[in-house]
């Protein structure tokens, strides 16, 4: 296991080089000037995202989708993650994953407007599209389309599912002394209610769930960093100064320099908002819109609220509290941050990871069965469902040493083919903008 996990470490490093962080933000970069700035749009995206009723083809609203979308990416990555990135990069990580939520917006709005043009309608009348359908109708290369289905399929069950089984399990054990396969056995069976019926009842609940854990979770954290609020000038001086200096060492953290704050920044930042990883585009495909501008301004407010709102108020506050020079990774220093005020912080984080992760397996079961879908057929669904179903009972009950590792490789490649088809399709991005926009 040490010599796997080893492994694991190295090939994490390899795909998240230098080349990987200039393709991932140089895309965000890109787009974000072909589409002249797409991102000042953002106030009418919110406002159209706020629309319940039908207007076209499709399987959810707006609404749905997005919540769908964002169940699915709100996650460990806005709590866990954050704090790996900041004991790993230094605090100026914060600010390379606000940097890659911002520029990242133009990305998600790519990568939507180019599934809904390019979804097809199912022999069982439900809309399929991502970036599998992508890259076959738009480049003409079904075998990327099959590289990228592979990986997602496989990818959701360490994303979408063990991991964040096994972070409520944890959770659970350690907050209130439950059994992990107790707790598995009610998340396998509330799993199960929910994504047996398909994406219409994904939607509902995730329509329900998602803006209350979001809620929640960000007054949560604002209640902490105002009861703290005399430091938190010095916090955002340090975030923005590290940022581009690197960070010297401090207490029990080891120092680290500018690449070391950009590399893990920027890694979690794409965990996290999911912004050129082509998983919420198969969602996206689902919406009920009369044009795909429409619902690629919808989309694009993912990435706004998951990064630009909820990581960076983590990431102060994670910063704000010192904890981080104590050398604490990961799962440690979010607890210990949370628990210096006693009472509030461990509800906050308690409830927020409750829901986060459930949304969370929700959305991703809905990824992974398009993929099998695209790979093996409309009969490929049942079983995937179930296999999902198991695999949750699985991650509660399993330790995994390497996840964080395994989920930034699947990443990886799962973006790669899709950042191929924005970059090819950028003219196409651009055409359907213009036509579209003032439509929206």
């Amino acid at each position: 296991m040490e010599t796997f996990e080893a492994l694991l470490v190295s090939l994490s490093n390899l795909v998240w080089g230098p080349p990987m962080l200039c393709l991932l933000f140089g895309t965000h970069l890109f787009l974000t000037i072909r589409l002249r700035f797409i991102q000042r749009y953002i106030g009418r995206a919110i406002r159209l995202s706020l629309e319940r009723t039908r207007e076209g083809e499709g399987d959810v609203s707006h609404f749905g989708a997005l919540t769908t979308a964002l169940a699915a990416t709100i996650g460990t990555g806005n709590i866990v993650g954050v704090a790996t990135a900041i004991a790993a990069g230094g605090p100026g990580a914060v600010l390379w994953m606000w940097l890659t939520g911002v520029f990242g917006i133009a990305t998600k709005y790519g990568e939507a407007l180019l599934a809904v043009k390019y979804r097809i309608t199912t022999p069982a009348g439900t809309m399929a599209g991502g970036p599998m359908y992508v890259l076959e109708r738009g480049l003409k290369c079904r075998w990327l389309g099959v590289l990228f289905a592979a990986f997602t399929a496989v990818a959701a069950f360490g994303i979408g599912n063990m991991v964040q089984a096994n972070s409520i399990a944890t959770l659970v054990k350690e907050t209130a002394g439950i059994a992990p396969w107790i707790t598995g056995l009610v998340l396998t069976a509330v799993t199960a209610v929910v994504i047996l019926g398909g994406i219409r009842s994904i939607a509902r609940v995730c329509e329900k769930l998602v803006p209350f854990m979001a809620i929640f979770y960000v007054l949560g954290c604002l209640v902490l960093l105002a009861l703290k609020w005399e430091t938190i000038p010095d916090a955002i001086r340090l975030i923005f100064s590290s940022a581009f200096t690197g960070h010297a060492a401090v207490g029990g953290f080891l120092g680290v320099g500018m690449r070391e704050a950009m590399r893990y920044g920027i890694a979690r930042g794409l965990f996290s908002n999911e912004a050129g990883m082509g998983s919420a585009p198969i969602v996206a495909a689902a919406a009920q819109t009369r044009n795909a501008v429409r619902q690629a301004l919808v989309s694009s407010t993912g990435v706004f609220w998951d990064t630009v709102v909820v990581c960076a108020i983590t990431g102060i506050m994670l910063v704000n509290s010192g904890d981080w020079t104590q050398g604490l990774n990961g799962a440690a220093l979010t607890k210990a941050a949370f628990g210096e005020v006693p009472g509030i912080g461990p509800v906050v984080l308690t409830v927020g990871l409750l829901t986060f992760v459930f949304s969370t397996i929700l959305g991703w079961s809905y990824y992974g069965e398009k993929a099998a879908e695209y790979l093996f057929g409309v009969r490929a669904i049942a079983p995937y469902r179930w296999l999902w179903v198991v695999a949750v009972m699985a991650g509660s009950v399993t330790t995994l040493p390497t996840v964080w590792s395994f989920a930034d490789v699947a990443n990886a490649l799962m973006a790669i083919p899709n950042l191929i088809s924005l970059l090819a399709l950028s003219g196409v991005l651009v055409a359907e903008t213009r036509q579209h926009l003032w439509d929206a």
